[in-house]
């Protein structure tokens, strides 16, 4: 028997085989690459704006419209029914020049009431319309 033979398949191999290495690292590649536009929501960041008021200056050509939360119209602060606020609307719009109006709501108010204010100033011809907002402390 020749033993010059074994010893050379006997000895350690000193070279380490990093196939398998990089093939695992190839498929946890693949899956981060996967993975990542998951993990981030699909929402645009937006910065919104940060309401501060001011206080408005006193014009005799301004109307201050308020609403409460049941859906009740003050007209500068004297109560009115629908249908006064549409004629008092027209009488404001024929005047010259046209006053503004200046919206006033509750927090609670439904929107719906708000954008049916909105709309029949429009209809009306009233084209200046603001929003009046307490101011932050």
């Amino acid at each position: 028997m020749n033993y010059d033979n074994d010893d050379d398949n006997n000895e350690l191999l000193s070279e380490i085989n990093i196939i398998p290495f990089v093939d695992v690292m190839l498929v946890l590649l693949i899956l981060f690459i996967i993975t990542a536009p998951l993990l981030t929501p699909n929402a645009v960041k937006i910065e919104l704006p940060k309401a501060s008021s001011q206080k408005i200056s006193e014009t005799v050509n301004k109307i201050v419209l308020a609403i409460d939360q049941k859906g009740n119209i003050f007209w500068n602060d004297e109560a009115i029914t629908r249908e006064e606020y549409h004629i008092r609307l027209k009488q404001a719009a024929q005047k010259k020049p046209i006053p503004e109006l200046h919206l006033r709501a509750h927090k609670e108010t439904q929107y719906q009431n708000i954008a049916q204010i909105m709309s029949d100033a429009q209809k009306a011809g009233i084209s200046r319309l603001g929003f009046m907002t307490e101011p932050v402390k």
